[in-house]
């Protein structure tokens, strides 16, 4: 290959790569069920470190492993319902919120002490902390 091959290759591969960047990455949209990945495109460079959705509000990062299924069962046995999602909680930090949809169709956010996995906080879906 010579050099002009070589740069016109790379100029295309650095368009092509910044391209992507700018566009999010991926047709696929960006929704709950994509498994977190949406979180990568949007805010990365925020630079306070935490990263932020189009519309301004942090994003927040999902539990995973063992800590997903400590947190999740606490604020289960805590409220009885439905699990709608599970986060460090940005607006909260240093602590976990599972957020429950309960049986009679109320929605609350349980915030979990992530090392004893209690409840610290609560609020309900019409934006009334509870405090529990």
């Amino acid at each position: 290959m010579n050099v002009k091959t070589r740069a016109l290759t790379a100029l295309s591969t650095g368009l092509l790569l910044f391209g992507l960047v700018a566009c999010g990455g991926s047709d696929s949209g960006d929704t709950a069920s994509d498994g977190g990945n949406a979180q990568a495109s949007h805010g990365a460079a925020a630079g306070d470190g935490s990263a932020e959705a189009e519309g301004g509000d942090a994003v927040e990062t999902p539990l995973t492993g063992e800590a997903k299924q400590k947190a999740e069962a606490a604020a289960l046995k805590a409220f009885p319902g439905t699990v709608i999602k599970s986060e460090e909680d940005e607006e909260n930090p240093g602590t976990y919120a599972v957020e429950i949809k309960k049986s009679d169709g109320s929605e609350i956010e349980v915030y979990l002490d992530p090392k004893t996995y209690k409840v610290v906080k609560t609020k309900n879906e019409d934006g009334d902390e509870d405090g529990s």
